[in-house]
């Protein structure tokens, strides 16, 4: 299939592997975090990391919106179902994330709660259009990618007049977490992450274009590559870094030219300003309160926002005792390194979000089976 197989060239990626070995300093070690939880899964299941000289090391980030949606929300969204009676809908990932209590949305749907997967914020409006006498929340997660989804949403409820359908808003934005990442004092951690470089998401950055990066470069020092899905997108873009880092370059570079542009998809930008704006701060799992971070509804659309048509109190939540989520989620830590991972915690039985989620960390290490081998360089 075009733009897909090759980009999946065995021979192709032993060139490129050749070629990165030739040019790594084996005088020093390339902390390279790949934020999107789509690039920790093609590293896995392609195994680029065995193909990269021992001093390249990829490091997991947040890049998982299910994952680093704090439980108080999730807690937020089991209120609604049961305190108010809504009919909550939301994408699959969501319904399995434990909240307090390692309660989930799968569990109150199972106890009765009327709570439905959808496939797109269509089969929402849908549902509301067959429920005049219910109301209809949508639980909206994601980053920037599953933003404008929601907002067509929200105008075309008000189009229509559906007086039944909210959403409970909870898109976050992908630079303020490089920033939180970075920034001295943001977590518990002493030091900020020892990190050399990033791996740019790309679906995100289709939509809000490179020029978001270009502060933090700026203000950090830390160059950012854009790099696609696939397994030599992954690869280009580690080259692309180690180039800058061998150099002392500090910029934003595109590998993913093929779909993404410096100014983004201004169209998609400017529906969602019309409609959503900045939140001061929120929470994110692992990042702790992180400002200007979050969309929440303008007040112009306020009858569509499910925080103002309900009481949803903000809720502190902690992790479950043991769970490294939040560590793995910034970075400092690996899966392997929670004694949860594996035993008691499973994609079956999952104690955190980083194993629900088919972007997450944890479901990635336990897909493709390295830890079974005692490597995670090992062949898939």
């Amino acid at each position: 299939m075009k733009y897909i197989d090759e980009f999946r060239s065995k021979e192709l990626a032993h060139t490129l592997a050749d070629a990165i070995a030739r040019e790594v300093d084996t005088d020093r070690e390339y902390r390279l975090m790949e934020f999107c939880g789509g690039h920790t899964h093609a590293i896995f299941r392609y195994g680029v990391q065995k193909l990269m000289p021992p001093n390249v090391k990829f490091i997991h980030g947040p890049g998982c919106p299910v994952c680093v949606l704090p439980i108080g929300r999730i807690d937020n969204a089991i209120e609604l179902v049961q305190q108010h009676e809504v009919i909550l809908c939301t994408y699959g990932d969501m319904m399995r994330v434990p909240g307090s209590g390692r309660n989930s949305l799968l569990k109150i749907k199972a106890g009765g709660g009327d709570v439905r997967m959808v496939w797109s914020t269509q089969d929402v409006l849908q549902i509301a259009r067959d429920n005049p006498h219910r109301q209809v929340v949508f639980f909206a997660i994601g980053f920037e990618t599953t933003t404008p989804p929601t907002v067509v949403a929200i105008e075309q409820a008000a189009a229509e007049g559906l007086k039944n359908f909210s959403v409970f808003c909870n898109h976050v934005l992908t630079p303020a977490a490089i920033r939180a990442i970075l920034a001295p004092g943001q977590s518990d951690e002493p030091e900020p992450m020892a990190i050399d470089g990033f791996l740019g998401p790309s679906h995100v950055s289709a939509i809000i274009g490179t020029r978001p990066y270009e502060p933090l470069v700026e203000a950090y020092g830390k160059p950012v590559v854009i790099a696609g899905f696939e397994p030599l997108d992954v690869m280009q873009a580690t080259r692309m870094l180690i180039r800058q880092l061998n150099e002392n370059r500090v910029e934003v570079e595109n590998e993913y030219t093929r779909v993404v542009t410096r100014e983004g998809n201004r169209k998609a930008q400017a529906l969602v300003d019309k409609v959503l704006e900045l939140r001061p701060t929120f929470e994110w799992r692992g990042l702790g309160m992180v400002s200007r971070s979050a969309l929440r509804i303008r007040p112009a659309w306020s009858e569509f926002d499910a925080e103002q048509r309900f009481p949803v109190p903000e809720i502190t939540a902690s992790d479950m005792r043991g769970c490294e989520c939040p560590r793995i989620l910034r970075g400092v830590k690996k899966p392997t390194d929670c004694k949860l991972f594996g035993a008691v915690c499973t994609p079956e039985n999952p104690m955190g979000s980083c194993m629900v989620s088919s972007e997450g960390a944890c479901a990635a290490y336990w897909s493709y089976g390295r830890f079974r081998s005692g490597s995670e360089e090992s062949a898939a």
